[in-house]
Parts: structure tokens; sequence; C-alpha cells
């Protein structure tokens, strides 16, 4: 099971063997959704009831746990549970952790232990977004714009700063899964931060709604980052080519850790981007990080129980499975840690070092060392592979974490919950950058 903390409540119960059968039931539901998280849909559809298996389907399934992908990342563990009964049913509630927030879930039991049904449950009321201080809103105005793609469009914002003309703008590229366009992560939107931070300094910027949050029904089957990231985002590229006062010669792109990793890719479909900002990118392959991230998560738990050492081996090995070059015997809508295996080929091909280097715009390289989803090892390869390039510049901060907040220690994803802004010496360093100065 997943990296398991679980807190039980167990309320008006005083019978042992009703404690046990509880204790069951939390650990059936949590390998329910561990078994989804697999991409093991028929096998989770075989959790439910006879009688209720024909009201949904593995495929339905499926799409529900890609749908939750979008909204919350990756699936991490349990925090907690609570039950109760309800005439002949029980009910289990689970505080689902992932990487971007916590969910409950309610999970209904019969007598015999076979799932009835699982809903969405409310949470329990978390921190709000505080603004920053130095969101001055007297220094910027905000208007919509939109992101159209051949059957849709994504909502984008506009910030730019008040009383100046031929302004500098940067567009803002999300990290992995989908996101909204302040990249909100529990209470903290670090793309919401460095607009208004940016613009308070005189650079204007674009920030949009990312296509898998609100398409998710275009990511059931294949796709590769090209439709879910380098589409729009060179579209966004195009649009701040015809916003009135923006500085053509002064376009710019900020990519963040996925986002980053891409970035020279979408440099070198839209050659007229004046540079780039690798903002906590990888320089490794994602399998490499996705598997460091485990590795991270297994030790700093604390937990020696053999049932977390065989799920980290577990993870360790769909990590693997990630690692294809091409399909084989693989069918390319085959689920590969929650994407398709068409999206680990197209990722796994691609070389972001090599495309930097060839790249001759300007490129800013920016890093925490106490972020734990790409570490500083990610830093240093960019910077021995590009330190020969006059082109690039490096910057590392010794506190901030992959939010680009301050933070006293690594930590894991507990941080998130947390309102913490994005560092104005980072935002400032930025600007300085963007004015060439």
């Amino acid at each position: 099971m997943k990296f398991i903390k679980i807190i039980l409540t167990l309320l008006f119960v005083s019978q042992i063997t009703f404690a046990q059968s509880i204790i069951s039931l939390i650990n059936r539901a949590d390998l329910f959704f561990d078994t989804m998280d697999k991409g093991k849909f028929e096998e989770a559809h075989g959790f439910f009831d006879e009688s209720v298996k024909g009201k949904i389907t593995a495929d339905e399934l499926k799409l529900f746990w890609l749908r939750l992908g979008n909204d919350l990342g990756t699936y991490e563990s349990v925090d907690g549970a609570q039950n109760k009964t309800r005439g002949e049913y029980y009910e289990v509630t689970l505080n689902c952790v992932f990487t971007k927030g916590s969910q409950n879930f309610t999970f209904i039991f019969n007598k015999s232990e076979r799932l009835v049904g699982f809903f969405v449950a409310p949470t329990v009321k978390e921190a709000v977004y505080v603004s920053p201080a130095y969101a001055d809103t007297n220094l910027y105005s905000e208007k919509e714009v939109e992101i159209k793609f051949a059957t849709g469009q994504m909502a984008g914002i506009l910030t730019v700063p008040k009383g100046i003309t031929n302004y500098p703008v940067i567009i803002l590229v999300h990290g992995s899964g989908p996101a909204d366009m302040d990249e909100t992560v529990g209470p903290n939107k670090p793309f919401k931060d460095l607009a208004t931070g940016l613009a308070a300094k005189g650079v204007a910027t674009i920030r949009y709604v990312k296509r898998t949050m609100v398409y998710p029904s275009l990511f059931t089957k294949t796709f590769t980052v090209k439709e879910e990231v380098l589409d729009d985002a060179l579209t966004a590229i195009a649009l701040a080519r015809t916003i009135p006062g923006v500085n053509k010669g002064q376009i710019y792109l900020l990519g963040h850790s996925l986002g980053g990793m891409l970035a020279p890719r979408i440099a070198t479909l839209a050659p007229d981007l004046t540079g780039i900002i690798l903002a906590a990118a990888p320089a490794r392959k994602l399998s490499d990080i996705v598997a460091e991230q485990n590795k991270y998560l297994y030790v700093t738990s604390g937990d020696t129980s053999s049932a977390l050492r065989l799920q980290f081996q577990e993870t360790a090995n769909e990590i693997d499975r990630s690692r294809l070059l091409k399909l084989g015997d693989i069918a390319p809508d085959s689920v590969i840690l929650s994407a398709p295996a068409s999206y680990w080929i197209d990722l796994n091909i691609y070389d972001q070092l090599a495309s930097a280097k060839k790249l001759t715009k300007r490129i800013l390289v920016i890093q925490g060392e106490n972020d734990f989803q790409v570490s500083v090892q990610d830093f240093n390869i960019w910077r021995s592979t590009l330190s020969t390039n006059k082109n690039v510049s490096f910057k590392l901060y010794p506190d901030l974490n992959h939010l680009f907040s301050s933070q006293k220690q690594k930590g894991n994803g507990m941080q998130y919950r947390t309102p913490a802004s994005v560092s104005p010496t980072l935002i400032n360093d930025i600007a300085i950058w963007i004015k060439g100065k």
C-alpha cells in the first residue's frame, strides 16, 4: 500500500472483532486505490459486489482515475481514516494524499466486505492563498485572454505593468499534470505570484489553464507532450506577438519543472523567442526524476515495514516500465504511472540538454536547494553541460523549494498545504535578467 500513515478513529465501537473488521476494510479501500494507481482497472473492478458491477465499468474507473490525477496529481498515501455503520453497510472515509493536495473519499462496503459504492467526500477546510506584499495592484492590471486550439479553448490572464509601454512579456508554462492558470497547489499559487511580482517590476506575463484540466476526456488514450504542453505554449507565444504594448523583441518563456524540461524544445519550435527560463527543470529523463522521488519518500518516511518496502519495489518496477523507447509488444495506450506508453516514448527520445546546447538565445537556469521533486543534481547537470555557452546564466537558491518559496528543509509534499509565496529575491533576479542587467 501507498506510504500508509493510518490514524484509526473507531467511533462508538466496543467490540474487538468489529474493530478488526474495520481495519480490514480500511486496508481494502486503500488497496482499491492502490490497484487503480497501478493501472489495473479490471482488477479494481473486481472489488465491487456483483449487484453493482453492471453499473460501472473498468473503463469508467480508468477515466475516473485519470481525471483524479489531472486534478490532484500522483497518489501518495493515506493520512487518516474514519468509519461508521449505516444499517447493513460499513462506511469508510479515507483522507488520501496526492502530490497536489489531499481529498477525502468515502467507500461503502456490505457485510461480505465487497464494495457497493464510493464517492468524493467533503474535505476539512484548508489554508487559503495569501497575496504577497509585492503584489501591488497599483502597479499592474490584468485582463482575460484565450488560448485556442482546433476543438476548444482555455482561459488565460495577461498581467501587464501600469504606465509602461514597450514592455517585455513572459509565457508561463506549467509542470506535470493538469493545473489551473495559477499553477495552484493547495493554498499556493506560484504562477499568480510570479505574474503579479514581475508586473510590479515592469515585466508582463501570460498564464493560462492547462489543457489537461479543461479537457481531461482528450487524454484518456494516446497522447504526448505535444497535446499536453507544446501546442498551447506555442499558441500563447503567437498571442504575445499581437498584444499592443508588448516589445516584440522581448518575448520570453518560463517553464516550470516539466515545462522547464520542454522549454528548449519549445524554443526550437519558436525561433523568435528572445530567451527561456528553466525553473526547477529536470536535466535527466522524467523516469529518473520519478525514481529519485520514490526513493526519497521511502527513505525519509521512517517506515521500515515489509509492506512499505514491497510498495517501494513495486513502484520502482513500474518506473522501470516507463523507460521504453519504442512500442514493441506494448500498445500505445497502455497505462504506465497514469500516462500512456506513447507519452513516455515521446519524453524518452527527447534530449533537453542537446536541444539547449544548440540554442543561441538567452537562457536562465534557476533551482532551489530545498526542492525534493527536482534536485540540485539536475541543476549541476545543466551547469556542467551549458557552462561554456555564453548565452546561459545560472542561479541556485539555498532555501527555496519546488514552488520557489522559502523552506527550512526539503521536507515532503506536506509543505504545500501551508501558504508560502514565491521568493521576492527570485522575482527580482528574473526581472533584472530580463532587462539584461
